[in-house]
């Protein structure tokens, strides 16, 4: 089991980290090279990519086989990664089930359907140290009943 982030704007990645080195597991961030930086912390995997719109996702899609784990916000990408036995989870701790994502891919289609038609709503609240607190518990519980 592997861990796979789309770390372009992940805000859990600390979490994911602790996860990672609390069960050995690999770890490998993917971002593109907007988020570049020499100060990254030593020992860890970061694989950046072009900036273009899907590069990230296709790199974490041709990456993840079945077992391992992908943290994401993409429900697009998260749909293909369960095609492939991946477990996916949103950064709030939200597991991407075969059995919705579905559901959650006509409510993008239709919010972006909206917004092209001008129509603009809030988007998700900020996240705080309790969504940060319950991803941490949510992925350690998954992970746990797995190894």
């Amino acid at each position: 089991m592997a861990i796979f982030v789309d770390a372009d704007a992940c805000p859990v990645k600390e979490e994911i980290r602790i996860l990672a080195d609390r069960y050995g597991l690999p770890l490998t961030f993917v971002a593109s090279y907007n988020h570049y930086s020499v100060n990254l912390p030593d020992g860890e995997t970061w694989i950046f990519v072009d900036t273009d719109k899907e590069s990230a996702d296709m790199r974490i899609l041709n990456l993840a086989k079945s077992g391992d784990i992908v943290i994401t916000q993409d429900i697009g990408l998260a749909s293909m990664l369960l095609a492939k036995g991946v477990a996916t989870f949103s950064n709030r701790g939200e597991e991407y089930r075969e059995s919705e994502i579905a559901m959650m891919l006509d409510i993008r289609y239709l919010h972006a359907k909206e917004r092209r038609q001008g129509k603009y709503s809030k988007g998700p609240k900020a996240m705080n140290n309790q969504d940060n607190e319950n991803f941490l518990h949510k992925l350690d519980t998954f992970i746990k009943a797995r190894l």
